[in-house]
């Protein structure tokens, strides 16, 4: 009986996982440092940007960790939840409600989104790498 082998991402998958996390943070970064307006709107968004940063890597972890079986408490599944829900909305009503360019604001909500896109792709792809490691380290053999 074969021991299926473990399998590792490309450096080519690697470099482009980080240049999308490297860009999408680049672009909220310079979005946010020339945002228009008032230093507590840009205090703000700040705060919502990292927030919904924060909650997205804790939502990748929490899915991956109970992916086969559940191994947190139904009230820790509303907390993670709960907090990228609460993170993404108010980050969403704090942009809509924002009176700047639309353009500007099409520009804020674009580069959110891919940030947020890219945390979860991010976090996929380190949380593969460290499986494999663990998976190697334990004395398996594989082809």
């Amino acid at each position: 009986m074969k021991t299926p082998a473990v399998r590792h991402d490309t450096r080519a998958w690697k470099l482009q996982v980080w240049v999308s996390f490297g860009l999408a943070v680049g672009l909220c970064a310079v979005g946010l440092a020339y945002l228009p307006g008032e230093d507590l709107h840009r205090a703000f968004m700040v705060m919502g940007y990292v927030f919904c940063l924060s909650t997205a890597f804790a939502l990748s972890k929490f899915i991956r960790d109970n992916e086969v079986t559940k191994n947190d408490t139904p009230m820790w599944s509303v907390v993670v939840w709960g907090g990228f829900a609460l993170a993404m909305g108010l980050t969403a009503w704090g942009l809509y409600r924002m009176d700047i360019n639309p353009t500007y604001k099409a520009f804020l909500g674009v580069s959110w989104l891919f940030l947020i896109s890219s945390v979860f792709t991010l976090a996929k792809t380190l949380r593969d790498a460290h499986e494999a490691k663990l998976a190697e380290s334990n004395g398996r053999t594989f082809e």
